[in-house]
């Protein structure tokens, strides 16, 4: 298998942080934020990845070179302008399309057991798997909504193939996805969201999009007080090492 980072974006909400580093390298106990979902995917058995560049690339280039220090095999895809998060999946194609491939954010720590979702996406054979998480507040959010079978039937508010229940959790997207190839053709070269263009048109298509619920430790790195908590936190973990998280 295969796994891009989406790694290009200017990481405004960290400013004036990022306007010298790339958020991606922002040190989170004593490690590039980067490195976590590094870890994440080869704790996974994965070992080829693609990491998008943009805003600052070079330094991210030059700190991860190859990956070897990582123990993974790291190729980049340079981007200018930016393209969002559909367009750089979509610029990816070339090295994503001959298997079941994973997504995942640079700004994201968990301890999501990855090979768990890629097992569950394959034996339901998705289209999609998204991770989602429990979130009270995610009618604010992402408001994704699944069925007892784990399809995903509300997606930013809309319902698809059928109303779920007034009592069913809401569910927010938690920054990792497994995909088929086939999810490139409804794909396109251009500057587009994966979750604002792409998810709604495979969902009213009526493609298997499934949602898998992650209940253990996740953070997003986005913002300053989710940059001191996860800093917190990870200082705190155990023995204080990050490696303990997996």
């Amino acid at each position: 298998m295969r796994a891009m980072i989406l790694a290009a974006g200017k990481g405004t909400r960290l400013r004036p942080l990022t306007e010298s580093v790339p958020k991606p390298l922002v040190d989170v106990a004593g490690r590039p934020m980067i490195a976590f979902a590094l870890q994440l995917l080869r704790q996974a058995g994965i070992q080829d990845i693609i990491i998008n560049l943009h805003h600052l690339g070079h330094q991210i280039r030059a700190a991860l070179g190859d990956g070897t220090r990582y123990g993974v095999q790291i190729s980049y895809s340079e981007e200018n302008p930016i393209l969002d998060t559909g367009g750089a999946i979509e610029a990816a194609r070339a090295f994503l399309q001959e298997d079941t491939f994973v997504v995942a954010n640079a700004d994201l720590v968990t301890d999501l057991q990855l090979r768990d979702v890629i097992a569950f996406h394959r034996s339901r054979g998705a289209l999609a798997t998204l991770v989602l998480r429990p979130d009270p507040q995610a009618e604010r959010r992402d408001d994704i909504g699944i069925d007892d079978t784990q399809r995903i039937r509300r997606f930013l508010s809309r319902a698809y193939g059928g109303p779920l229940p007034g009592t069913s959790e809401r569910y927010m997207f938690a920054s990792v996805h497994v995909f088929e190839p086939r999810v490139f053709d409804y794909m396109r070269p251009g500057v587009y969201s994966i979750t604002r263009d792409v998810y709604p048109r495979l969902l009213a298509a009526g493609e298997p999009i499934l949602g898998y619920v992650h209940h253990g430790y996740w953070r997003v790195l986005d913002t300053p007080h989710d940059l001191r908590a996860g800093r917190e936190e990870l200082a705190n973990w155990r023995d204080g090492s990050p490696e303990q998280l997996y």
